[in-house]
């Protein structure tokens, strides 16, 4: 080949290498720019993802305390549910209670109700008992008053009456209260160791009973008395002891009263024996004073 054919050949193969240089060399600088262009994406994706990464974790953490809040507010909602049903059943139990108390109340308040219905009907009842018995007593009251006037209009009377063997020693008339007795020795009414009321004993008795046939509200009881001696050998076959010889002389002087008007129904006859003396038995005088007759007026049974 021509030298000039090579250089110009050489010479469009440089051209074309120089072109093509260029052009590698825009392509280069192309994806360089691209790839700094990346590079800067890359970057700011990553700090985005860092970011994002931070915001992720961040989220996490709340999310986790929001669940344990979630959580604690759950077992809050449950113990509250619990507690509520407690109640509600404390509730139901107290209304329940109530309605028993009520009940019980009301019932009490009826049973009170009655039963101060009644008090009142009791008082009411009580207060015309208690006036009633207050009259009563005022004519009780009234009537012992009668009664011991009545006595004492008798103890006057038979003082009166009896003076003579009073002031004797023969006989002793007592009154006190409404309650009077007469005492006499036994030597005025009795021989000695008889039991059968002799003449002047009964002169003596019917002073006695010309006052007390006019005590017609009284009992009359006679009472037999003696001393502590014994009774003699030649009288214990009647009279076996003091008792049966006090017992005689009273049934004796009783007797005599029924045959003298007095009512019998009115009558009584007591022996006493030894067992009541009023006098000392160690002396003589002692011993006369409990040798006696009592007529005593009682009440009637």
């Amino acid at each position: 080949m021509p030298r000039k054919a090579v250089l110009a050949a050489l010479a469009a193969a440089l051209t074309l290498s120089v072109s093509a240089c260029s052009v590698m060399q825009s392509t280069y600088q192309r994806k360089v720019d691209e790839a700094e262009s990346l590079a800067g994406r890359y970057a700011a994706l990553e700090k985005k993802h860092e970011e994002l990464a931070g915001e992720n974790a961040a989220l996490k953490d709340r999310q986790e305390r929001l669940t344990a809040d979630l959580d604690g507010m759950k077992q809050q909602r449950d113990k509250m549910v619990t507690d509520l049903a407690y109640l509600t059943g404390q509730r139901d139990k107290l209304a329940q209670d109530r309605e028993e108390l009520n009940a019980i109340l009301q019932s009490r308040s009826d049973s009170l109700s009655q039963s101060v219905f009644e008090m009142r009907k009791r008082a009411a009842d009580l207060e015309e008992e208690n006036a009633k018995l207050k009259a009563e007593n005022a004519r009780l009251v009234k009537a012992r008053e009668e009664q011991v006037q009545k006595v004492s209009s008798t103890y006057e009377d038979l003082l009166e009456k009896m003076k003579t063997e009073v002031a004797q020693g023969q006989v002793a008339i007592s009154e006190l209260k409404g309650k009077l007795s007469v005492k006499m020795v036994d030597a005025v009414l009795f021989d000695s160791g008889k039991a059968e009321v002799k003449r002047g004993g009964g002169d003596i008795l019917r002073k006695v009973v010309s006052i007390l046939k006019g005590v017609k509200d009284k009992a009359i009881r006679i009472e037999g008395h003696t001393d502590n001696v014994q009774i003699s050998s030649s009288l214990a076959k009647r009279y076996p002891t003091n008792w049966e010889l006090s017992a005689a002389r009273a049934i004796n002087v009783t007797r005599f009263l029924q045959e003298q008007g007095i009512d019998a129904a009115q009558l009584s006859a007591v022996a006493y024996g030894e067992w009541k003396p009023v006098g000392d038995n160690a002396s003589p005088e002692g011993r006369a004073k409990n040798r006696r007759i009592e007529i005593n007026l009682v009440e009637r049974d």
